[in-house]
């Protein structure tokens, strides 16, 4: 499909599929996605701001206020928890997910995530910057603040990872997403301890998370000693150069990061990670979007142009986009089971659909 063709349906295709109340259903045909998930509502909705529909992205951001404002004697408590050194189990955690009227989901996930809180401050003040509406500020405070209290508090905690995986370890992807948010409100607001903690975020990725030159997928701690647990990389390891930034996108260890994703895990898209098991360990098209606007922040255009167009070639005649494709699969076998338990991967994704109105955005 042509590019401006994609572009009107993506925009389209969100549209249609954001409950009336904000939430944005990751996958309206594929019934274990029937949900909201922070991380990739926020994304997202920052993609209809890069695209002009501030009042949809807006709704999205008011939708988790609404979702957050009752949470402040459950983020208490579990913070008072942590104060006297007490176990707290993952269920007590604030959710990953929620159904599209805000009520919370009471299904068996990956429910102890943090990424999705950090990515919504960050996207909560880049739409305030781009629209002007600082009132989302003083509207959204009790959301804002329960959700800075339970960042604050729990960034170092081990969680799931952005694939609902993983939860015994720490990831540098999901550390990302906290700095990002952390540090875009402090500077936003002018907090001095929201940077210093985000500064010191920083701190710990840079030091902790590198290993033999690059960043790694998860670390964790042995004998008061962090060290990798996962030493391989993971495409969301794009998520430390843009948008949060966390280095540069020419720093060298970013740089020799890349690398190994792309000897790795590059095809003609980019997968998740060596040992990707879900629906075969198929070519992601979020990711492809991600690591082309990382080539054109990196001033890489034909590489990045070549991964836009690499995305637009598998779009359907409705011009839908899937979550992936199966094209270069890890492991054949798992495709097969996962079809037979599942049916076709979702089709469409939003978060697909979002990513490349990033990357198109960025290349105009």
């Amino acid at each position: 499909m042509e590019r401006d063709e994609l572009i009107t349906s993506s925009i389209s295709i969100i549209k249609l599929n954001q409950h009336p109340r904000g939430g944005y259903i990751a996958s309206p045909l594929f019934a274990p996605y029937a949900y909201s998930w922070l991380r990739d509502g926020t994304f997202i909705a920052n993609a209809m701001d890069r695209v002009g529909e501030n009042e949809s992205a807006g709704l999205f951001y008011k939708w988790v206020g609404r979702v957050l404002q009752d949470k402040r004697s459950q983020v208490d408590a579990l913070v008072q928890k942590h104060e006297r050194h007490e176990w707290i189990d993952r269920s007590e955690f604030l959710g990953t997910r929620y159904h599209l009227d805000g009520r919370d989901d009471v299904s068996e996930w990956g429910h102890f995530q943090l990424d999705g809180y950090g990515a919504w401050l960050w996207g909560l003040t880049e739409h305030v910057k781009k629209t002007g509406h600082r009132h989302l500020l003083d509207e959204l405070r009790e959301s804002i603040e329960i959700t800075v209290d339970y960042l604050m508090t729990f960034w170092h905690y081990p969680n799931f990872d952005c694939w609902e995986e993983n939860p015994d370890y720490v990831h540098p992807a999901t550390l990302a997403c906290v700095y990002g948010g952390l540090k875009a409100l402090g500077e936003l607001e002018g907090r001095e301890e929201l940077l210093e903690k985000a500064a010191m975020i920083k701190g710990f990725i840079l030091e902790h998370c590198v290993h033999e030159g690059r960043f790694v997928k998860s670390i964790h701690c042995i004998s008061e000693i962090w060290q990798p647990a996962l030493s391989g990389v993971d495409a969301s390891l794009l998520w430390l150069a843009v948008p949060f930034g966390v280095c540069e996108v020419t720093d060298p260890v970013m740089r020799s990061t890349v690398q190994a994703i792309e000897a790795d895990l590059k095809h003609g898209g980019i997968q998740r990670y060596a040992e990707d098991r879900y629906f075969g360990g198929g070519e992601w098209l979020l990711l492809t979007a991600w690591y082309g606007w990382y080539q054109k922040e990196l001033g890489h255009l034909e590489e990045a142009r070549r991964s836009l167009a690499w995305i637009c070639s598998k779009a359907d005649s409705l011009g839908r986009l899937p979550e992936q494709v199966a094209d270069a699969l890890r492991s054949p076998d798992a495709y097969a089971e996962w079809l037979q338990k599942c049916g076709e991967p979702p089709l469409p994704l939003l978060w697909s659909h979002a990513m490349f109105l990033v990357l198109s955005d960025s290349l105009q």
